[in-house]
């Protein structure tokens, strides 16, 4: 068997309805850039697009694409992950969605990982999220309380961690899986 070949995640597309509203909401809120713009002829039809970047480095992280019918039963989207730099901007960023068109604010601890979930303008659900030093099995998601002070908070993380199964620390869980990813 050939083993398959490098790959890394770059970049996610949604369709929106709204495509200034969600500009607005990813460039203000999120802090993204608009890197590009522009319309093209598609197989849909002539659609908008608006490109969305945090790193200099990639031309876009986050592509808007209008097109999407307003009246879909159910959005095929689960998830779409922002790993912050810390966790004061993942608090942070808690206090400014307070006062945002967003909805199902749940802030939440994996074990692996201290995150808020919120659905954007369009519904889409979005996280924020910093990792913790811990592995534990997944799926995992225990409510979080925000109000605790960050000493509080990651003295908390910890102990619920502490107590799920397979815990242990996030670099013993890394080896064990670049071990494994080698051998394919």
């Amino acid at each position: 068997m050939t083993s398959v070949p490098r790959l890394s995640f770059s970049h996610v597309g949604i369709f929106v309805t709204d495509i200034a509203r969600m500009e607005d909401f990813y460039t203000r809120v999120l802090g993204f850039t608009v890197t590009d713009r522009g319309d093209l002829e598609t197989a849909r039809g002539r659609l908008q697009f608006v490109f969305l970047s945090r790193d200099p480095r990639e031309h876009h992280q986050v592509v808007l694409a209008s097109g999407r019918p307003a009246d879909l039963p159910f959005n095929p989207i689960n998830q779409i992950s922002f790993r912050m730099a810390d966790f004061a901007g993942v608090r942070e960023m808690y206090r400014r969605l307070q006062h945002e068109p967003v909805t199902e604010i749940s802030p939440v601890s994996h074990g692996n990982a201290l995150s808020v979930y919120f659905r954007d303008p369009e519904g889409n659900r979005l996280e924020l999220f910093v990792d913790t030093p811990w592995y534990v099995k997944q799926p995992l998601r225990v409510p979080m309380d925000m109000q605790l002070s960050d000493r509080e908070l990651w003295a908390w993380a910890e102990a619920e961690a502490r107590r799920q199964p397979g815990f242990k620390p996030v670099e013993e869980w890394r080896s064990a899986l670049s071990r494994q990813m080698e051998q394919r």
